[in-house]
């Protein structure tokens, strides 16, 4: 069982428009809802890999009512194990115009969470660590959790013997990364935040220095950037895609999570994290990725030695 941590889950609202005019009407064109958040969007793809999912963190309110009925309803295998809390969790609009590609998202602020919650979470998080072959901590903290709290959680992971990946930014980032996770995987303007450089392979490489044992870094639409114990390898996809790219680094991370569990070499992992965050950008809602266009892209990720192991 693979364990995805959502503190700050989220009810992901898309509209699809014909074209987004700032300060104009629209007709939206197809309206979609996903049990939504970080972690959440991971279990998802890691469902429809083959792999068994469990998702906790917090839920609450009328809209974390919808998001469990929803999470429940969904045809990918992944089990519920939500802490309820009294406030309402968030909800977050993407609105997508079908003419250029683009997305604009708005993000509602998370829910109080108060120290009593936090607390169940920690319960229910020490007993699913018993059976989790890995765990993800992923996306931002709602208000009412300190900001050392994923470094907390890596630490309660490697006391039972279980790998973490850590994917956030900011300070629960720089805190996460001294508590020395398995891997992170930032994104360009993460890495800047906690390196002060915008050289990749620089970057990358102070980041992994800061305590994480692998470091892998989103580029974008320009693939990924992976500096581990075993060497230094960049995967590029064989062309640039366009669409929603809200979710994109979420599939990235169940690729890595899934190879990791499945004990696959470096240069087959980063394979499969780059085609499923492409073909994760070719599906129209986050937590989804269009399967023909993964089997496609896999064969033709281009991944290249950069460094060997030191």
């Amino acid at each position: 069982m693979i364990l995805t941590v959502t503190l700050n889950a989220a009810l992901d609202i898309t509209h699809r428009v014909p074209s987004l005019l700032p300060g104009a009407s629209h007709r939206v064109a197809e309206v979609t809802e996903r049990p939504g958040g970080k972690g959440l969007n991971v279990a998802r793809v890691l469902g429809s890999l083959g792999h068994e999912a469990v998702v906790t963190g917090f839920a609450g309110g009328p809209t974390g009512a919808v998001l469990r009925e929803l999470l429940a309803g969904q045809p990918q295998p992944v089990h519920d194990a939500l802490v309820p809390i009294a406030a309402n969790t968030r909800r977050t609009l993407a609105v997508v115009d079908t003419a250029s590609g683009g997305t604009t998202q708005l993000n509602e602020p998370g829910p109080h969470v108060t120290a009593a919650e936090w607390d169940a979470f920690l319960v229910t998080y020490e007993r699913l660590l018993r059976d989790a072959e890995a765990v993800a901590l992923c996306g931002s903290l709602p208000p009412g959790i300190h900001v050392g709290a994923y470094a907390s959680l890596i630490r309660r992971a490697r006391a039972a013997g279980v790998p973490t990946v850590l994917d956030t930014g900011g300070e629960p980032l720089r805190r996460g990364i001294a508590a020395r996770p398995d891997l992170v995987k930032p994104n360009a303007d993460e890495l800047a935040q906690l390196t002060g450089s915008r050289e990749p392979l620089r970057a990358t490489r102070d980041a992994r220095r800061r305590g994480a044992h692998t470091v892998v870094s989103s580029l974008g639409p320009d693939g990924l950037l992976a500096v581990t114990p075993d060497g230094t390898w960049r995967a590029t996809p064989p062309a640039k895609v366009t669409g929603n790219p809200t979710g994109a680094g979420d599939a990235a991370v169940a690729g890595l999570l899934s190879g990791l569990v499945e004990s696959l070499p470096w240069p087959d992992r980063l394979s499969r994290a780059v085609a499923l965050s492409a073909a994760a950008v070719l599906s129209p809602a986050a937590g989804d990725f269009d399967p023909a266009a993964y089997e496609e892209l896999l064969p033709r990720i281009a991944v290249t030695e950069l460094l060997p192991a030191a």
